[in-house]
């Protein structure tokens, strides 16, 4: 027992304490890190928003928070400068975002004049839950709290380091006071 002890001890030593993950050294995973592609299938390189808070929404086309859309849109034209709003439509609610993404793209565009970053759909919840959203609601990753999407229209913010700022449900709109005092 002993004599293993000392072999890791000396593979620990030998390849340096940078060889352990995140996780095992308590830290937190880099936001900055998750792949996701836009609705086009274009990688976003998520990086590219550091300096800028982000504001993550899971959308849809069929929810009675659909309307949300044009604030989020309006948000975007006012703080675009030090905000990047980034819809992620997702079907897990009720099957409120059936359509393709052409569909979701003709939507956006045609009914709110989405200008806004919309990614691919993807599950924000469950057993195929996209790394994105795995960060956002666990402990773990985001250091902060555990939390769940409960509904379409969820919204998580994220600081210009990519750091973990605060979830709003669904009915908390996107020029409520709790979300624009923290621009």
């Amino acid at each position: 027992m002993k004599q293993l002890f000392q072999t890791s001890l000396s593979l620990i030593l030998m390849f340096g304490l940078s060889s352990f993950s995140a996780a095992a050294q308590g830290q937190v995973p880099d936001l900055f890190d998750v792949k996701i592609n836009s609705l086009e299938g274009e990688p976003i390189n998520l990086s590219d928003f550091k300096g800028k808070k982000i504001l993550f929404v899971n959308v849809a086309s069929k929810c009675g928070y659909t309307p949300q859309y044009a604030d989020l849109q309006k948000l975007h034209e006012k703080h675009g400068d030090k905000l990047v709003i980034i819809g992620a439509p997702c079907n897990q609610f009720g099957f409120q975002e059936p359509g393709s993404a052409e569909d979701i793209q003709t939507f956006c565009e045609r009914n709110y004049g989405v200008e806004f970053l919309i990614t691919e759909k993807i599950d924000v919840k469950g057993g195929d839950q996209h790394p994105l959203y795995q960060w956002l609601t666990q402990k773990t990753n985001n250091g902060v709290e555990d939390s769940k999407v409960k509904w379409n229209f969820n919204k998580y913010l994220v600081d210009e380091s990519g750091n973990y700022m605060a979830k709003y449900g669904s009915s908390v709109k996107p020029f409520d006071d709790q979300i624009v005092s923290k621009l």
